[in-house]
C-alpha cells in the first residue's frame, strides 16, 4: 500500500512555505509545536492554553490540518488545554511513513499520539473524517476518551455523487473572485471557501498525494461499543449522509448519546455555526 506524500520536492517546499505563512497569519498567538513518534510516521500538533487538566484534542476533515481550527482554539484555550492535531497521512507539517490501511490503524495512530502527548483522558473532537477516526479510536481502543464531539462525521453513508458534486462545487467556487464567494457559498452550501487563506493552503496542497483509506460505513455491532459521552452535530443539509436517518439510527444503537441536527448548517458546520460549534464542545466537555 501507498503513503500519503508529496509528488516531489518542489511541491513539498511550496506547500511548506504556504503552511508557514498560513500558520504565522491565523494562529498568531502562543502555542507549542510538538513533533510525535509513532509506527506509523511522525504527528505535529500544537499545543496551547493552560498548562493542566482534561485537554481537548481537535481531529480535521479530510484534506485538512490543526489550522481549520483557528477560529476555536483561542476561546477553547480560556477553557482548557487544547491539543490541535495534523492528522498523520494529510497535508500539513506530519509525516507518514507507513501505510494506515482502515479504520483500526487510524485508531492506533490516535492512540499512539495521546499516549505520547500522556493524556489519560482527552475530550476528542473530531470532524467528518476526523469524526471517523475519534469513533474508530473509541471503539477499538476505549479508556483515553472522556468524550466524544462528533461534528457530522464520515461512516454513516457512502460517500457518493451527491458529496463529490458538492465538493467540487466548492472547489471551484473558491477559485472565483472573492467579492462573489459569499454568494456562491450560500449556492453551494459551503462556507469553508470563504476561509481565504485556508483556500489558498489547499491549493498549495495540490502536489500531495492523500493515500488514506475511504471511511465505510460503521456496522451496528461497532456502534452499539460505544460507551464514552458522545456528543453529535449534525448539519441538516450535509452532503455526506441523511442527518435524520444518521439520527434515527444512533438513537437505536447509542440511545445514551446525544445527537443535535443544526438548522442552516451543512457539511461545513465548523464554519457554518463556529458560535454554536465552540459552545457545545465546551459544555459536553464539562459534563452538561
Amino acid at each position: 500500500m501507498r503513503i500519503s506524500q508529496f509528488k516531489n520536492d518542489q511541491a513539498e517546499d511550496r506547500f511548506r512555505t504556504a503552511y508557514a505563512r498560513t500558520l504565522a497569519e491565523l494562529w498568531p498567538g502562543q502555542r507549542t509545536a510538538l513533533d510525535l513518534p509513532s509506527a506509523f510516521g511522525t504527528t505535529r500538533v500544537y499545543r496551547t492554553g493552560p498548562p493542566s487538566g482534561e485537554p481537548i484534542v481537535l481531529l480535521p476533515g479530510s484534506g485538512g490540518n490543526a489550522l481549520m481550527w483557528h477560529r476555536y482554539v483561542d476561546e477553547l484555550a480560556r477553557h482548557r488545554p487544547v491539543i490541535a492535531v495534523d492528522t498523520i497521512g494529510e497535508p500539513g507539517a506530519s509525516v507518514q511513513t507507513t501505510p494506515i490501511r482502515d479504520g483500526r490503524d487510524g485508531a492506533a495512530w490516535l492512540d499512539e499520539v495521546l499516549a505520547a502527548l500522556e493524556v489519560p483522558a482527552a475530550h476528542v473532537v473530531g470532524c467528518s473524517y476526523g469524526g471517523w477516526l475519534a469513533l474508530n479510536h473509541q471503539i477499538h481502543h476505549p479508556g483515553r476518551t472522556a468524550s466524544l464531539t462528533l461534528v457530522d462525521p464520515a461512516g454513516f453513508a457512502d460517500l457518493g455523487p451527491r458529496f463529490y458534486a458538492w465538493l467540487i462545487a466548492g472547489g471551484l467556487a473558491s477559485a472565483a473572485p472573492r467579492r462573489v464567494r459569499p454568494r456562491l457559498a450560500r449556492l453551494v452550501g459551503n462556507s469553508a471557501i470563504l476561509e481565504a487563506e485556508l483556500m489558498s493552503l489547499m491549493r498549495a496542497s495540490m502536489g500531495f498525494r492523500r493515500a488514506l483509506p475511504a471511511p465505510p460505513v460503521f456496522p451496528d455491532e461497532e456502534l452499539r461499543r460505544l460507551h464514552a459521552p458522545a456528543l453529535f452535530l449534525l448539519g441538516a443539509r450535509s452532503a455526506i449522509h441523511d442527518s435524520r436517518e444518521v439520527a434515527d439510527r444512533i438513537g437505536r444503537l447509542v440511545p445514551s448519546a446525544r445527537v443535535e441536527i443544526v438548522p442552516d448548517a451543512g457539511h461545513s458546520l465548523p464554519t457554518d455555526q463556529p458560535g454554536l460549534v465552540t459552545d457545545r464542545i465546551l459544555h459536553h466537555a464539562a459534563g452538561r
